[in-house]
């Protein structure tokens, strides 16, 4: 079992087409097919999993709010543990992203969501179940979005609890000291170098260079830097190996670092080595930005791509 622990947002998507111009305004005026949902933030790294067939826990926070309780039947629909998502009053609703897809282009973005730091009666009792299911777990992922759930000193406080097992960050710039004893982090290039006090080139030596001085600085064991069309960089403590992308097509990139984080942790968790893991991982990422929407990828479709 894989836990997952972080900011869960409800993904959803308003699909339509567009034939003509408002004479409201100078917009496009969208004909609306149909409305779904998906887990999104964290949770979407557990839909991930659960297209790799890995068991999950799903730790976080939701509102009272129908919004929630759909979170909560969802998760476990995907046969998630959810004991450990917590349901606060109406004055903390459930994170909404809502993006309007016209002919498979994005419109538009709004999102509903409150953003400040959990409280600490709040994040003990994610401990709490956390510690309910220690014993089966295989790995932790911390996905960081930075919506309240992993305020520093609680991630601190998780990396000192889950010392020695695989802990996995996709990580916030702004947390970065925080994931100091993590087993890897998965940022996208921009990021990493936000968290190294450097600049991107998205050149193979600046993301070694990057890549290296987060490795010493947060004392971990490998940093996996996504680099969009440049594909990956992997750097294992000894050397670098740059993987080149595995994109055909690419529709949407919306929750792309979930996919990656979730592949490369399931792989570690399983015994592969990490540039094998890796490897699987970039591949996976090729296989979701080649659909629209927050997507997965399953074994079939990773082994094929």
């Amino acid at each position: 079992m894989i836990l997952v622990i972080g900011d869960i947002i409800v993904d959803e998507f308003i699909w339509g087409d567009v034939s003509r111009i408002s004479p409201e305004a100078p917009v496009p005026v969208v004909n609306v097919d149909r409305i779904d949902r998906r887990l999104g933030g964290s949770a979407n790294v557990v839909r991930n999993l659960h297209a790799l067939n890995t068991r999950s826990a799903m730790f976080g926070l939701v509102g009272d709010d129908e919004a929630g309780q759909w979170v909560k039947t969802r998760l476990s629909e995907l046969d998630s543990d959810n004991r450990g998502v917590v349901t606060k009053s109406n004055d903390r609703p459930t994170a909404i992203k809502t993006r309007i897809i016209a002919r498979h282009q994005q419109v538009v973005r709004y999102d509903r969501e409150w953003t400040q730091p959990a409280m600490p009666e709040t994040q003990a009792k994610i401990l709490s179940s956390l510690e309910a299911v220690l014993p089966e777990s295989t790995a932790t992922i911390l996905s960081d979005y930075g919506k309240g759930v992993l305020t520093p000193d609680f991630i601190r406080q998780l990396i000192q609890r889950l010392h020695g097992a695989i802990i996995g960050v996709d990580p916030k710039p702004e947390h970065t000291d925080a994931y100091r004893g993590a087993t890897f982090i998965t940022p996208n290039l921009t990021e990493a170098a936000a968290m190294a006090g450097m600049q991107p080139r998205n050149d193979d030596a600046n993301a070694e260079a990057i890549a290296k001085k987060l490795h010493a600085e947060l004392e971990l064991k490998y940093v996996l830097l996504t680099r969009s069309e440049r594909g990956m960089t992997l750097y294992d403590g000894k050397q670098s190996h740059h993987i080149p992308t595995a994109a055909r097509d690419v529709f949407d990139v919306t929750g792309a670092g979930d996919t990656v984080i979730a592949v490369f942790t399931a792989c570690l968790a399983r015994g592969d080595d990490p540039l094998s893991a890796a490897i699987i991982a970039n591949r996976a990422a090729g296989v979701v930005v080649g659909k629209v929407g927050t997507a997965t990828a399953n074994w079939d479709e990773i082994e094929s791509h």
